[in-house]
């Protein structure tokens, strides 16, 4: 059994989407170390936010296939390794609320802005994730 780090609620999930469409490229998101926009998922198309040796992959938020633009349908999402040694005790949970984002994210435009929701993984989760290296 693995646990999940990543996962999104559907409100979220419906943005992206629209994003997709809008930009016509598939999506990835890095979770920000805390600058300009706190710590605020930020989403870009692929290939605009470089993922360095750095970064940690948290895992993949599937928002479904688009045959013209996203054929995987697959958004990946990376953490900074220095923040995620802060993080990776959390479930994450990408949300959307009302609002608008202080910058970099695609999503701002909209009136939207992605946030995140956590939570501490249980005792069992803990334990499975401690035979899992972080990739």
């Amino acid at each position: 059994m693995t646990v999940d780090r990543i996962a999104m609620t559907e409100k979220a999930a419906d943005l992206l989407r629209e994003l997709r469409t809008s930009h016509g490229k598939p999506l990835m998101f890095h979770q920000s170390g805390g600058c300009c926009d706190g710590s605020a998922p930020m989403c870009f198309t692929q290939g605009f936010y470089i993922v360095g040796p750095t970064d940690v992959h948290l895992g993949d938020l599937d928002i479904g296939p688009d045959p013209e633009i996203d054929p995987a349908g697959i958004v990946p999402v990376h953490i900074s390794r220095e923040q995620f040694n802060y993080w990776s005790h959390t479930h994450i949970t990408i949300d959307v609320v009302p609002g608008r984002g202080a910058g970099f994210s695609i999503e701002g435009p909209t009136g939207m802005r992605f946030m995140i929701r956590s939570r501490i993984f249980t005792d069992e989760e803990a334990e499975l994730m401690a035979e899992e290296p972080a990739r």
